[in-house]
């Protein structure tokens, strides 16, 4: 029951996976063809995280309601229909309406499914998970980049994960009842969440360490949701190659970041997830060097994918040790505040960098993606500060016992 549930989570982050990168190998083609600034990209990718903070900063209410595999089934069903929505889109203004389903969906899946994983799988099946992300980001491109090169449009390649969507949705829908029963097996409660009353946005906030949680995912986000919005980009404006080709090769950083996860489900069974997370943190930094340094295209390409190889661990090490840094009775909610602040990052980065590569040149990305890693650092390191004076402090006898 345990093996089956899980083949159906990681075919769910398949399915999320899937749609993230066809938005930035898809905008060389899409952007002339509407008429709008290159920039304007930014302005999709907002709408979307600013749907996906809404819904994971409810995910706690909703997955207490209703539980993680409703939630999940009705969400990606969400996606869906607006993955559907962007392939008969012939203006911007249509692609901005359909970004709002498909932010909403999107953000209640991660949420809760990684939430879920946290508490009744161990790390490398966290690794893993976000592995089958990168199956589907690295898939996505390779999808658009055929319909382009086969005599199609950009829509037809949103069509085509769309249907995958709506098998994913069926599938989940038939797996319903797994879902409780998995999480009272292991948990060995009748019910999959905790009781409780839901945590408030304020009393979240000032739990110790997740301040500087909030501020780590913030930036990593950034950085992976940057470099694979804008790599594409990068390679034809910097790199002058042609739309179709950037498209395939922009799918290296996914590949990076596939590859590592499947790797560091292997790697976590040895070091724990904060030597794990610092360890993608150098990667990252390599990455970042070979794209700045002036050996020509190869060294560009090798870079991004290293970058996507560092990313790879951090995410879910990150989220699988928050039952263990903040206790598992409040691991959903902060799981959820984590998401938003992850995709706030994907909401504001992003486009901003949009503005910077129109006014600056687009050469310019591996400038703003180091900065956003040396912020990640300094907070990720504050954090498990706070949680260690945290720990010892509960460990400390009562003061009348001292």
């Amino acid at each position: 029951m345990f093996q089956l549930l899980l083949l159906v989570i990681y075919l769910s982050f398949v399915s999320l996976g899937l749609p993230d990168s066809l938005l930035g190998s898809a905008w060389p083609a899409m952007y002339s063809e509407m008429s709008v600034p290159v920039s304007f990209a930014g302005i999709v990718s907002m709408i979307i995280a600013g749907g996906t903070i809404i819904s994971s900063l409810q995910s706690d209410r909703l997955t207490r309601k209703f539980g993680t595999g409703k939630v999940t089934a009705f969400s990606v069903m969400l996606t869906a229909v607006s993955l559907f929505g962007f392939s008969v889109s012939r203006s911007f203004g249509q692609l901005c309406l359909w970004a709002i389903p498909y932010g909403l969906g999107a953000g209640s899946v991660d949420a809760s499914l990684n939430n879920y994983v946290a508490l009744h799988y161990k790390s490398r099946h966290m690794s893993w998970l976000h592995c089958m992300w990168g199956v589907g980001a690295s898939l996505g491109p390779y999808v658009m980049g055929h319909a382009l090169t086969n005599g199609q449009t950009w829509n037809m390649g949103y069509r085509y994960i769309g249907s995958l969507q709506v098998v994913l949705t069926i599938i989940l829908i038939l797996s319903l009842p797994l879902w409780s029963k998995t999480a009272a097996a292991s948990l060995g409660q009748k019910t999959e969440t905790p009781g409780g009353e839901a945590l408030s946005l304020r009393q979240i906030i000032k739990i110790p360490g997740v301040k500087e949680v909030m501020v780590a995912f913030f930036c990593y986000c950034a950085i992976e949701q940057t470099a694979g919005l804008w790599a594409s980009s990068y390679f034809v404006f910097h790199g002058r190659l042609s739309a179709e080709t950037a498209a395939g090769f922009a799918s290296l950083f996914f590949i990076g970041i596939t590859a590592g996860r499947a790797l560091s489900g292997f790697l976590t069974m040895a070091p724990n997830d904060q030597k794990m997370v610092r360890l993608g943190q150098g990667i990252i930094f390599l990455g970042l060097l070979l794209l700045l340094l002036p050996f020509g295209m190869a060294s560009s390409f090798a870079g991004l994918m290293l970058i996507g190889l560092g990313c790879a661990p951090i995410y879910p090490c990150i989220i699988h040790s928050t039952p263990e840094h903040f206790g598992a009775n409040k691991s959903q909610a902060i799981i959820g505040i984590q998401m938003a602040s992850a995709y706030a990052g994907t909401c504001i980065m992003p486009p901003l960098f949009g503005l910077i590569a129109e006014q600056f040149g687009v050469a310019l990305l591996p400038i703003y993606l180091f900065v956003l890693l040396l912020f990640m650092v300094l907070a990720y390191a504050q954090l498990l500060k706070k949680c260690r004076k945290t720990e010892n402090a509960d460990d400390l006898p009562p003061s009348g016992q001292r």
